[in-house]
């Protein structure tokens, strides 16, 4: 057998003078110290006797190793503890008072984990950050509800829309809310790590995996209410506002299909020799086309059977069409290009050896390890402790600290960024205090702005009113500059060279063509950290491929584990793989930042998006690179949850998911429905034995949930201790009574569109979330506050600039 090399001995990592403990179980609190043992932080894991829940998690190897697991947990280290043990709570207490940071989800599932004096280890390790995991917040009237990872995306609207529009609704399986729960915890762990070294103490953190998952959801959230759009599934692969934006069958294996500008829906009509199409003035737009989709459908499937998916493709790239072949899990893992670059990694599982997904943050100077081993229960890793000569503790001092200081405050970053990956990438590093500077051009604003160009809507200044732009580009300032002449490249170089990090998520070559490539950029300031968050990687093959948060799920092997056996690869969201992306991105910046405060060298950052998106079929990928499996299919059902699904309600398209975790939750269950024989029948104690009559099982259900609406359901089985939620619509969230009672939505006010409701981030260090500061910039709103402020120039000069066309606070309409 080949023996891989897991990297994981002693090797120093950005992060080795950090130490993490473990404890509780929660994927999402996996996560998180996953990733800090990604650049090399000694990470222990806490566990029972019997082990982490989640060793026993579905899907499992041939030699019944949880695939799943050995994702979330390679590279550390593993403690048992037992709680009856007269030492656990003195054990535990010394160890957690011996880290830096204690990643905490015994609100999600204790795993008998001995109770400790937080508040007396707080007391003398004021240094200490911690991060606490719950389902919902410790308050509010979701706060006791039993969950699983699919009845918190059926309430954050990640379900509803997606699958056949008569029903049921559709969705992935359960691997998706514990990595935005995790991305989210190891955001405010990270930051608060980059705050100790500028002086500040410790942090309690608090991360609600329910608002976490909101993520994903809030751009339908917020733009079909401004819109005034009812929303609803209308199709397998078909979403609201973008069309065709989905994935269609090939002359051989699928394709997926993102138009999203006007100039993306000729190009695709002309290549398919429909010009008559793109050429029809009432077909302008994604919406436009969503009038007549079954009609559009029928002219250009067909002609999509004509040619192989990698024929289309390489047609794609020529006229740039954000169109990708969607893989197989066996695709991915012959793919070179990902192993090459780290995406895909050796991982040990006991006497197993395969493959899982890597860090997605791809930092070139101090990369994360290729890979590792997965400890067995009580297995310590060798780590690097380099903790004496490189410590982020706080410095020695009797200066009180302000403990309400944002943890990012003092940092300055130049936002290139369009659209939602990027914008909300630097969006979670203003809201957390750094000062972000937006960048734009009236010719090419933000295209979140709007890509109409007539006229009309540019006269009209419609572009103020995007309500997707407003919540994705708050706390920020904005400034225009025309990048193309000298004036303004050389403005935004003075702005470079005092700042701590610059973004942007355009095509690759677009800033080294403009002569902001990171070479220069880092000779104007050693210390700056460059984050490129392109489709594909910097130097992929398919660097050039236009893409979309659509475009990255379709090529990134999830869809294909999505959907009933017999049915297509199925997307989970127009948009998933960009919010993703930009939480990836603040991560890896967060990281970055780690590096050159210690060591005062920045770095460049090659993110690709596409990467991003690989960790939520991890768990498939193992499985099929150790036993050759390809994974099957479930629809709604579950792989070890027996009953679960999305049941019809009372009324039109109502819906309740819910999921017997545990043999007593299906005892329970049994009986709300009116079933007390199958609670007490010997033979259905276990979820295997249950799903021999699993047709029979639903049915029972459909009929007790048929008579109720599906709030009331939910009432009712989370009344009996079952976990369920109510399948909700984006726009349901704004009247949320959870997400109410916990202030998540804030209202702000702006030129424009008045009064508007703006979500809070997941992560909290209080009771209340971070306070929005100001409202999204109008184009160029803050020019000469910036040019004079920040670069001194006089109001002379700044009008010079404004005549000249460098600076401006109007779009440019088409033609002009």
């Amino acid at each position: 057998m080949k023996t891989f090399d897991c990297n994981n001995g002693a090797t120093m990592g950005v992060l080795s003078n950090l130490r993490v403990v473990e404890i509780g179980s929660s994927a999402a609190t996996s996560y998180c110290a996953r990733l800090f043992a990604d650049f090399g932080a000694d990470v222990q894991k806490i566990e029972p006797p019997a082990g982490d829940p989640i060793r026993r998690c579905a899907p499992l190897t041939p030699t019944g190793q949880s695939a799943w697991f050995a994702f979330l947990n390679f590279n550390k280290s593993s403690t048992i503890i037992d709680p009856a043990a007269p030492d656990a709570v003195t054990q535990l207490t010394a160890m957690i008072e011996n880290c830096d940071i204690l990643v905490d989800g015994r609100d999600i599932d204790p795993t008998n984990c001995p109770s400790v004096d937080m508040a007396a280890i707080r007391q003398r390790r004021s240094k200490l950050i911690h991060l606490e995991a719950s389902w919902f917040g410790r308050a509010g009237p979701y706060a006791g509800f039993a969950a699983t990872d699919a009845t918190i995306r059926a309430l954050a609207g990640l379900i509803k829309l997606v699958g056949p529009a008569e029903g049921p609704p559709l969705h992935a399986p359960d691997f998706q809310t514990g990595i935005l729960g995790g991305l989210w915890g190891f955001i405010a762990a990270a930051a608060s790590a980059v705050a100790r070294m500028d002086g500040q103490a410790g942090r309690s953190w608090s991360v609600s995996i329910f608002e976490s998952s909101l993520s994903i959801s809030e751009y339908l959230m917020f733009e079909a209410s401004a819109r005034g759009e009812v929303m609803r599934r209308i199709g397998i692969n078909r979403f609201w506002p973008i069309f065709p934006g989905g994935i269609y069958e090939a002359k051989n294996g699928w394709l997926g299909v993102t138009t999203f500008t006007p100039a993306q829906w000729r190009a695709f009509c002309d290549m398919l020799e429909l010009s008559e199409l793109g050429d029809d003035p009432t077909l302008v737009l994604g919406e436009d086309r969503l009038q007549h989709v079954e009609w559009i459908e029928r002219q250009f499937m067909p002609r999509l059977k004509m040619r192989t998916a990698q024929e289309w493709f390489a047609e794609g790239l020529k006229r740039k069409i954000p169109i990708v072949p969607v893989p197989d899990i066996s695709d991915l893992l012959l793919d070179t290009e990902k192993r090459q670059r780290g995406a895909i990694v050796p991982v040990v599982l006991g006497q197993e050896e395969g493959l899982t997904v890597g860090s997605m943050q791809r930092l070139t100077l101090t990369p994360p390890r290729r890979g590792g081993k997965v400890p067995a229960p009580g297995e310590q890793q060798p780590v690097a402790d380099i903790r004496k000569q490189l410590s982020l503790a706080a410095p020695r001092s009797s200066t009180c600290i302000d403990a309400e200081r944002q943890p990012l405050r003092g940092i300055r970053v130049i936002d290139f960024t369009m659209g939602w990956a990027g914008p909300l990438c630097t969006r979670t590093l203003a809201d957390l205090g750094a000062e972000v500077i937006k960048i734009e051009s009236t010719k090419y604003p933000d295209w979140w702005r709007g890509v109409d160009r007539r006229p009309a809507y540019v006269d009209a200044q419609m572009y103020e009113r995007s309500q997707a732009f407003c919540i994705m580009n708050r706390n920020k300032r904005g400034i225009t500059l025309d990048l193309t002449r000298p004036q303004g490249l050389a403005l935004a170089k003075r702005l470079l060279a005092g700042a701590d990090v610059v973004a942007d998520n355009y095509s690759v070559d677009v800033l080294p063509k403009l002569g902001l490539g990171y070479d220069v950029l880092r000779k104007l300031n050693p210390r700056l950290v460059m984050l490129s968050m392109s489709a594909f990687g910097a130097n992929s093959l398919y660097r050039d491929c236009r893409a979309y948060g659509s475009t990255l799920e379709q090529g990134a092997g999830l869809p294909i584990v999505v959907g009933n056996p017999d049915g297509p690869p199925v997307m989970s969201h127009v948009a998933f793989g960009d919010a993703v992306g930009g939480l990836n991105g603040c991560a890896a910046v967060l990281v970055a930042l780690i590096h050159a405060r210690s060591t005062g060298r920045g770095q460049f950052i090659d993110l690709a998006q596409i990467e991003c998106m690989m960790p939520f079929a991890a768990p498939w990928i193992t499985l099929q690179s150790i036993g050759g499996m390809s994974p099957p299919k479930y629809g709604t059902r579950h792989p070890q949850f027996v009953p679960h699904g999305c049941f019809r309600c009372l009324g039109e398209d109502s819906w309740v998911m819910l999921a017997a975790i545990d043999d007593k939750m299906w005892q329970r269950l049994a009986i709300l429905i009116g079933r007390p024989d199958w609670a007490i029948d010997a033979s259905l104690q276990s979820a295997e034995a249950r799903r021999c009559i699993e047709d029979e099982r639903e049915r029972a259900i459909e009929a007790w949930t048929h008579t109720r609406d599906a709030d009331q359901a939910m009432s009712k089985l989370q009344a009996g201790r079952i976990a369920a939620g109510a399948a909700r619509q984006p726009t349901d969230l704004l009247k949320d009574p959870h997400l109410r009672s916990r202030a998540f939505l804030q209202e702000v006010e702006r030129a424009f569109i008045g009064l508007h409701p703006q979500p809070s981030m997941p992560i909290r260090d209080g009771a209340g979330p971070f306070a929005i500061r100001t409202a999204a910039p109008a184009l160029g709103e803050h020019n000469g506050e910036v040019l004079s402020g920040l670069l001194g120039l006089s109001c002379a000069e700044i009008a010079q600039l404004a005549s000249e066309g460098i600076i401006g606070t109007s779009m440019l309409s088409e033609g002009s």
